[in-house]
């Protein structure tokens, strides 16, 4: 049986069941992410084709990451948590971030992205496999 992910924004207002495994969970680098999370990387859980349920109204920030993919950023109009990512060209993927999990303790990274734009004081676990940029 599948496990279920739920979570949300800090105030409630925005909140979403999830059932399925991620396809991966990582850290990315990027200076996108960088600006993001206001500090060196920011974490992620990127589920494909998963059973999605998704309650509230966000806003969205939308931008063009290093690698030219278009981002979709959902966060909650009420208290600004960031709470997903959405890909306009890959309707399929959905993203969300661990510190929205009701759960955070089911996040353990894989890998860490775009280490070329790290930072030298962001130290992550040195045993995590890493990519200078997004893996093929």
């Amino acid at each position: 049986m599948p496990l279920r992910y739920t979570g949300g924004c800090a105030c409630g207002a925005l909140r979403y069941e999830i059932s399925g495994e991620p396809a991966a969970m990582l850290n990315c680098q990027c200076r996108q992410c960088q600006r993001e999370s206001g500090t060196g990387h920011q974490s992620h859980l990127t589920f494909v084709a998963a059973d999605v349920s998704l309650q509230g109204e966000p806003a969205f920030f939308e931008s063009v990451g290093e690698g030219g993919t278009v981002k979709r950023r959902g966060f909650c109009r009420t208290c600004g948590n960031p709470v997903y990512l959405q890909f306009p060209a890959m309707p399929e993927v959905l993203i969300v971030t661990p510190s929205s999990l009701d759960d955070p303790s089911l996040f353990k990274p894989h890998f860490v992205t775009w280490t070329q734009s790290g930072q030298a004081w962001d130290h992550l676990d040195p045993a995590i496999v890493r990519h200078q940029k997004m893996p093929a």
